[in-house]
This record gives C-alpha cells, sequence and structure tokens, in this order.
C-alpha cells in the first residue's frame, strides 16, 4: 500500500522521495477528511517536520490545501482535477472482459460479463470453461431480475429507479402465474431484505430451480458511487460451488473488488 512506502521508504527500482510522497498524498486520502499536521505524520511514521515539508510542497502544486483556523490539511483542486481525470478514463467494461480468462482459468467455471441495458440485465461476454456447460444462454441474452444471480446482483447494487420497470413486470409475473416461483410474490420490505442481504454478502447465488442443472454465483464491479457498473457470474453444475465457503465464490469476489473502485462489501 502507498502509506507502507511512506512508513518504510522502500522502492521497487523508483525514486525514495517519490514513494513516500505518494504515500503521503495516500495517508490523506484515506482519512476521510481534513486532517491534522501530527495525526498524519503519524500514520505515516515519520517526524511532523519531514510530513510538512512534502505538504508544502503539495500545497504550491495544488495538490493540497490548509484549513484557517483549524489548520488541518486537505485535498487541493489539483487532487481532484487528477481524481476526475483517472475516474472518466477507467472503462469497468473492457478492463474486467480482458480478466475474464483469468477467472475462468482459477475457478474452471464458465464466466459471463453482463451489463444493465435497456431490456435488464444482458450478457456481452462469454468465457466458456473447459468442459462447457449445456446452455441455451450466449451473447445478448437478457437474464431476470429476480430468478438469476446477474440480476439480483444488479437489484442490490443499482439505483432503484434503473431497475424499477423491470421489477414491476417481474413482480406482476410472479403474482398472476401459479406456476412461476412462489417465493417471489414478495412486498416492498421482504424487497429490501433481499437486497439488504445480497448486498451483505457481497454476492448473489441461485440454485437450480431456475435453470434446472445449472447453478450460479455474481458479484458487482462498482463504480466510485458503489453502483453497479457491470456483473461478473460464475456458471456450473455443481451446487458445492456456491456456498458462501466455496473456494471459487471468494475467488469472485476477490476478482470484482479488484476491478472496482469501490469496496464491494462495503458499499
Amino acid at each position: 500500500m502507498a502509506e507502507d512506502r511512506a512508513k518504510t521508504g522502500a522502492t521497487s527500482g523508483g525514486i525514495q522521495s517519490v514513494d513516500v510522497a505518494l504515500g503521503i498524498l495516500g495517508a490523506l486520502a484515506r482519512s476521510g477528511g481534513p486532517i491534522s499536521l501530527s495525526d498524519l505524520a503519524r500514520r505515516c511514521d515519520m517526524p511532523p517536520s519531514k510530513a510538512h515539508r512534502y505538504l508544502a510542497s503539495f500545497m504550491a502544486a495544488g495538490l493540497v490545501v490548509q484549513a484557517g483556523r483549524s489548520g488541518k490539511y486537505d485535498l487541493g483542486p489539483s487532487a481532484m482535477e487528477l481524481g476526475l481525470a483517472a475516474l472518466s478514463r477507467h472503462d469497468f467494461v473492457n478492463r474486467a472482459s480482458d480478466a475474464l480468462p483469468e477467472l475462468r482459468n482459477a475457478t474452471g467455471m464458465t464466466v459471463l460479463l453482463s451489463v444493465w441495458g435497456s431490456e435488464g440485465a444482458t450478457v456481452v461476454r462469454w468465457e466458456r470453461a473447459p468442459s462447457p456447460v449445456i446452455t441455451s444462454m450466449g451473447l445478448g441474452t437478457t437474464l431476470p431480475l429476480l430468478t438469476s444471480a446477474s440480476g439480483r446482483v444488479f437489484l442490490a447494487w443499482s439505483p432503484p429507479e434503473a431497475t424499477r420497470e423491470r421489477l414491476a413486470a417481474e413482480l406482476a409475473i410472479a403474482r398472476s402465474n401459479p406456476a412461476f416461483d412462489a417465493t417471489l410474490n414478495r412486498d416492498d420490505a421482504a424487497l429490501t431484505g433481499l437486497r439488504q442481504t445480497i448486498r451483505e454478502a457481497g454476492f448473489a447465488s441461485v440454485d437450480g430451480r431456475f435453470i434446472p442443472g445449472l447453478v450460479a454465483v455474481a458479484a458487482p464491479v462498482l463504480d466510485w458511487q458503489g453502483e453497479a457498473q457491470c456483473v461478473i457470474t460464475l456458471i456450473g453444475t455443481d451446487p458445492t460451488l456456491i456456498r458462501p465457503d466455496a473456494p471459487s465464490v471468494d475467488r469472485l469476489k476477490a476478482f470484482c473488488r479488484a476491478q472496482s473502485v469501490s469496496d464491494v462489501e462495503n458499499a
């Protein structure tokens, strides 16, 4: 971590003073708000006089500002400019897509990536496992909101207005069709509970009730607002692969955290 570099001054072929400077900026960014010189120096495990010299340079560059009476330090307009530029260039979908083969190889499961489109959760990338599952799903397939792992993740990590129309349509089907899964006849309180359960777990899963013979587990790739930009789903035939303590679930969650700019488990 950047803060560790500030503490140790260790480099890997880089410039030690730059590593220290980046560590101080990283500690300031993670402080959650203005911070005093002494607290910042303590977090970086360095003398306040040393931290102050770096902060003076940051202030000259607009990366740091100092509050009036409190004298605390915070990120400045130049830091904001850098952050916004980085966010505008972050391509969540293509970045995650490029890494899908690694997840497939690590889990041995079929992997798909879906985005939220006009018709709901839509599959836009597919990496088949060495022993591919037999299914009619493919690129362009639209997945249900309530009965698919991918859809449930969008339900949990999308703004309510984005999924409201699709949710209403599926609930209408569930309530009017006796053959539909009776557990989906949900009121607002139950849906709120479902969202909360999925967010607390960091993933959603479905068993073979919805697609006979197949199981699935999905997790979100989150943007800086904690909303799902895309969803990564693992598909297989073994129900043990989607248990909360399964290695495949851990690998999926770690993959999505690495592709996100917001913490999946704390969003």
